[in-house]
């Protein structure tokens, strides 16, 4: 698990933040960056690049590798945590960060608040912790890239969740009003509520479940599937409101196996009120009475939108596990604009 650790960000000085988006943008052509290269990008006067990269390797920002006869250094997570920070708190998007509040799989959510101490969530996609092979069937974030890394693929996940939150609060749908975003992290409101996993009664269920069956169908409407429609995405307040997170898997209602996804977020919901609230109805939404009233997925390009890309993310993404099943992990990124 990646360590989050800020307390040095404050610390760091503006050449030392020159030599991690330097290594950033060598990173788009090589695995490893050599250090000439590094401290070709930085321009720093009398040599100070390469003191500087031995003071990120001991703060973990980078690594120093050794690979294919290459020697050089790459960015860690936590190096990427401090672009992207740094990035945001420029943006005036965060001003400090609390507690971690929640932990998936594929990301960390935090707590924070801006200058006016309103506070908001900070979500950092962590993709490549876990095994990633089952992404393949509905993801295609690399579009005609060959090869990628873990952290660039995060970014792209990021990319695509704040494109989602921002067309469907645009569309009045339920969903946590996006703020800001940059490489792999996202900014958005802070829900009042609790996960629907954590609420053992519910005052109205019929209605609850109601109201949850006609969530699933208007995401049908506008042409998308979640395709993780279940309790840990659902956000629940004191007046049985509902809000759905973690948008970055949905697909395309053109998808090959839309019904089939459609027909999983149905049955989880049926699932858990049946097991949790001893709710049973046969009362449930099909994919194929559905009409489209708008294409948001060709809008976004949800995945299933072109089966080619969808091969080869494919490709990619079971190349980069069996590169890390004999080798330590490698990173490369794919840096989305440059910092001022």
């Amino acid at each position: 698990m990646v360590k989050f650790d800020v307390r040095q960000l404050r610390y760091l000085s503006r050449e030392e933040f020159r030599c991690l988006v330097s290594l950033e943008m060598g990173m788009k052509n090589h695995e490893v960056v050599p250090s000439e290269l590094i401290a070709s990008i930085a321009n720093l006067r009398h040599g100070g690049c390469y003191k500087i990269l031995r003071d990120l390797v001991q703060c973990k920002l980078v690594r120093y590798d050794h690979k294919n006869g290459i020697r050089g250094y790459h960015l860690t997570y936590a190096g990427y945590d401090y672009l992207a920070l740094r990035s945001l708190c420029n943006q005036e998007a965060i001003y400090s960060i609390g507690n971690k509040i929640g932990v998936g799989k594929e990301s960390d959510i935090y707590i924070a608040a801006d200058e006016e101490g309103e506070q908001h969530v900070l979500k950092l996609h962590r993709l490549g912790r876990v095994c990633f092979r089952k992404v393949k069937e509905k993801r295609d974030y690399l579009k005609r890239r060959k090869n990628a890394s873990w952290l660039y693929l995060s970014r792209l996940a990021a990319e695509r969740e704040f494109s989602f939150l921002k067309a469907l609060h645009e569309r009045g749908y339920p969903v946590p009003e996006p703020v800001s975003w940059n490489r792999h992290a996202i900014v958005m409101k802070l829900v009042q509520g609790y996960p629907l996993s954590q609420v053992k009664t519910i005052t109205n269920t019929a209605k609850v479940y109601t109201r949850l069956m006609d969530l699933v169908s208007r995401l049908a409407q506008m042409g998308l599937i979640h395709g993780d429609f279940n309790e840990f995405n659902l956000m629940i307040d004191d007046r049985e409101r509902i809000t759905v997170i973690d948008l970055p898997q949905m697909i395309s209602t053109s998808h090959a196996n839309a019904e089939y996804y459609f027909d999983r977020d149905v049955e989880c919901i049926r699932t858990w009120f049946r097991k949790r609230y001893n709710f049973d109805s046969d009362d449930r939404p099909y994919l194929s009475d559905i009409v489209c009233e708008s294409a948001v997925d060709v809008e976004m390009k949800a995945s299933g939108y072109s089966r080619d890309l969808a091969s080869q993310f494919e490709e990619l993404t079971l190349k980069k596990e069996d590169e890390e099943e004999g080798e330590s992990d490698s990173y490369e990124s794919e840096r989305d604009e440059e910092d001022e």
